[in-house]
């Protein structure tokens, strides 16, 4: 089966005066790109879980996030000393610096002191971080496993689509095919015909040459071996859908093969038959290339 690399998962937790809510999503991307908004105050949390899902995820723009607040009063606020003591060692210095070169600088006020990181903390910030991790460690599978679930949802119906397409891409094939050998008695009339009037017409010209010049034109003409490779795309396709997994790279350079083939029916077709069969033909394989950058 393959997987859409489109998905959604949410979930909530609470721990020892904490609660928190996740929400993990991801959307169709060339590589794989992951971007998480998580607390910065608890060491080893954001490196823990980048590495999760990088084991969980092949491709797709992939974003987390985790947003914590404390339930109780345990996370009451106390004076960091040692910050607060370097920072005004910090602010003595810069306001000498000022005055030395005439510069006055506004007084500072408690609040202001209070905004800079690390002049407060919690209480028993340490020992909280330490164990939130692990719970926090323990509660992110669950919501990994929904969260695949979704894009394995998701694949199965992105699945039926493109064999759908498939489907519709290989009678367009069956059909150019009929329509081309249809044609190759009719070519070989007007070849003769052109052939007969270039002979009465012409003085001197040289029959060999001409009749080269003319069966260079059909094979020209002959699209025998496009629509053979389109056949053996639809099979490499339907191979790689029943494989599933992370195939999305393989099918779109597929995709850029059907495209290339279709291209090349409408050039040498020839025929107004022929050329409109090419030119659905065009149409579903543009549908299927965007359905294709979902999958993984």
């Amino acid at each position: 089966m393959i997987h859409s690399m489109t998905g959604f998962a949410s979930d909530k937790g609470e721990f020892a005066g904490y609660s928190w809510g996740w929400e993990l999503r991801s959307v169709n991307g060339k590589g794989m790109d992951i971007r998480l908004r998580v607390p910065d105050w608890i060491p080893g949390l954001e490196a823990a879980l980048r590495a999760i899902l990088t084991q969980s995820v092949t491709r797709g723009n992939v974003s987390l996030s985790l947003r914590i607040q404390r339930t109780d009063d345990a996370g009451a606020l106390a004076l960091n000393a040692a910050n607060l003591k370097a920072l005004l060692q910090v602010m003595k210095q810069i306001d000498s610096a000022a005055r030395d070169q005439g510069v006055t600088l506004a007084a500072s006020r408690a609040s202001d002191l209070l905004g800079v990181r690390g002049v407060l903390d919690t209480v028993s910030d340490k020992d909280d971080t330490v164990a939130l991790l692990a719970r926090l460690k323990q509660d992110f599978p669950p919501l990994i496993k929904a969260f695949l679930d979704m894009r394995r949802t998701e694949g199965e119906a992105l699945g039926d689509v493109l064999n759908q397409q498939l489907d519709r891409i290989e009678q367009l094939t069956e059909q150019a095919d009929l329509l081309a050998r249809a044609r190759t008695d009719a070519m070989a009339d007007t070849l003769r015909s052109n052939l007969a009037r270039v002979m009465e017409n012409v003085d001197g010209a040289d029959p060999d040459r001409v009749a080269q010049e003319l069966a260079l034109i059909a094979v020209k003409a002959d699209v025998t071996e496009e629509i053979d490779r389109l056949a053996a795309h639809v099979r490499a396709a339907r191979d790689l859908l029943k494989q599933g997994g992370a195939v999305g790279r393989k099918l779109d350079f597929l995709m850029q093969e059907f495209n290339r083939e279709a291209n090349t029916l409408c050039s040498k077709s020839q025929s107004v038959d022929l050329t409109s069969v090419g030119l659905e033909l065009k149409a579903v394989i543009d549908q299927m290339r965007e359905q294709v950058q979902n999958v993984e």
